[in-house]
């Protein structure tokens, strides 16, 4: 103990009343949100479970089975008001927990290990052999116990190395069998571009777009604004005009001297706009629908550059074009559907328009009519989910669909706001085009 002036000892000061209330709350607080946390783990896991004794009950096996989970996952994310693709992530995450390391969960349920140590052991668990997954688990916790979540990765990852029973080399090959791109949306118009790759491509990539950044300053310093940009914005740039104007060397067609291929492929954006933004009567976001919000000077840019679309003039009542008797929509009932649904129509779901397909709610096989109020857009993943499972789904007019869940639970998914659509691609139109849309001073009568 430090002495003090007068010659004794500076003891430890004991909390303020206040602080000692405030302390004993927040453990309190602790307390629940870690019995509810275990709940919740066991009772997703339950649901799991529950879905796959009742597939094997009607004895199915493959996509069925995975049709009963979806249609559970379905069920529980209307309760909590989260998406089915994220509720169905966290059964299988709770299931893998409760039954894969059962050891691990009991630690965490004494609270020796907290919720963000299970977490990482399942991440880096994933790549240890099942035979040796229990001598993990124990040594896994004990070197949680000594630790915070955020410091125990890089020893698990040592741990995990020691254990597995295959060479770098081959687990290299499996993971690289892995690699993806992920969108994760932010917030002002921003996302997050991910790209999951060999160790070598990545870096690669890095260094190739620092080099080029480089060159542009050098180049263009004196010039113009890129001489402003930093390296992180450069590299972006650069990165947004190689993916979306670039030929890649997989392109099966490359080295050949025709028309075509993958170079001429162009990125597709579905956006959403009110037609007062597009007007330029307000600085009301757009949205790229599917994705998130974008500011209204981009979104008034992305229209400004298709070389043709057409406008919709909607009948604000019925909204409907002459019905025909055909399987296949007509190209204008496409347009209007789009500009209607502007995503897909099971509750929650915000899948593009796009990247969904046009669903009849009443079976065609069944006297459905190809109609625009026994039509709607579906994503592949809820298409399959209604042919199915027992979940339900009328149209009740003006658009809006009714969902009823296995259980009986209804849920209204309204029509969208409406909007102007229009579908752009990256590609500049031609010189010779004529300008897109009305005149400037002239704004469409939507």
């Amino acid at each position: 103990m430090t002495p003090n002036v007068a010659g004794g000892e500076v003891g430890r000061e004991a909390p303020t009343p206040s602080q000692a209330l405030a302390f004993a709350r927040y453990a309190a607080a602790l307390d629940l949100s870690h019995a509810a946390d275990v709940a919740r783990t066991r009772a997703l896991a339950d649901l799991g479970h529950a879905a796959l004794h009742d597939a094997r009950r009607d004895g199915v096996r493959g996509m069925a089975s995975d049709m009963e989970l979806r249609s559970v996952a379905a069920e529980a994310a209307e309760m909590a008001r989260l998406t089915d693709r994220r509720l169905q992530g966290e059964i299988d995450h709770a299931m893998t927990v409760i039954d894969d390391y059962p050891a691990v969960f009991e630690a965490w349920v004494q609270r020796r290990i907290e919720r963000g140590h299970v977490d990482v052991v399942v991440r880096v668990g994933a790549g240890v052999p099942a035979e040796a997954r229990g001598s993990f688990a124990e040594a896994a916790i004990a070197v949680c116990e000594r630790d915070v979540p955020s410091r125990v990765r890089g020893a698990l990852d040592a741990l995990a190395a020691r254990l597995h029973t295959q060479t770098f080399t081959e687990r290299h090959k499996a993971a690289a069998a892995e690699r993806c791109v992920q969108v994760f949306h932010g917030s002002d118009g921003m996302s997050n571009l991910v790209a999951n790759l060999p160790t070598v491509i990545a870096a690669g990539m890095l260094d190739r777009l620092t080099q080029m950044g480089q060159s542009v300053k050098d180049a263009r310093a004196e010039s113009d604004s890129a001489g402003t940009r930093s390296m992180d914005q450069l590299r972006a740039d650069i990165l947004g005009d190689l993916v979306l104007g670039g030929a890649p060397v997989v392109d099966p067609t490359y080295g050949i001297d025709r028309a075509g291929g993958l170079g001429a492929i162009r990125a597709r954006l579905q956006v959403a706009v009110t037609a007062e933004t597009l007007m330029v009567k307000d600085e009301n976001p757009a949205e790229a629908v599917g994705a998130a919000l974008i500011d209204a000077d981009t979104a008034r840019e992305l229209a400004g550059q298709v070389s043709e679309w057409d406008r919709l003039f909607i009948d604000p009542v019925t909204r409907t074009p002459v019905e025909i008797d055909t399987y296949r929509p007509t190209a204008s009932m496409k347009k209007l559907l789009m500009a209607r649904d502007q995503h897909c129509r099971f509750p929650g779901c915000r899948r593009a328009a796009i990247r969904c397909e046009i669903d009849h709610t009443i079976d065609y096989a069944l006297g459905g009519h190809t109609h625009i109020f026994n039509l709607a857009h579906l994503c592949q993943r809820h298409h399959s989910m209604k042919q199915f499972t027992k979940w339900e789904v009328r149209q009740v007019g003006g658009g809006v669909l009714e969902w009823t869940s296995p259980l009986g639970r209804v849920y209204r998914e309204d029509v969208p706001i409406p909007a102007v659509c229009f579908t752009i691609d990256t590609a500049d139109p031609p010189p010779d085009a004529a300008p897109s849309g009305p005149p400037p001073d002239e704004p469409p009568p939507f």
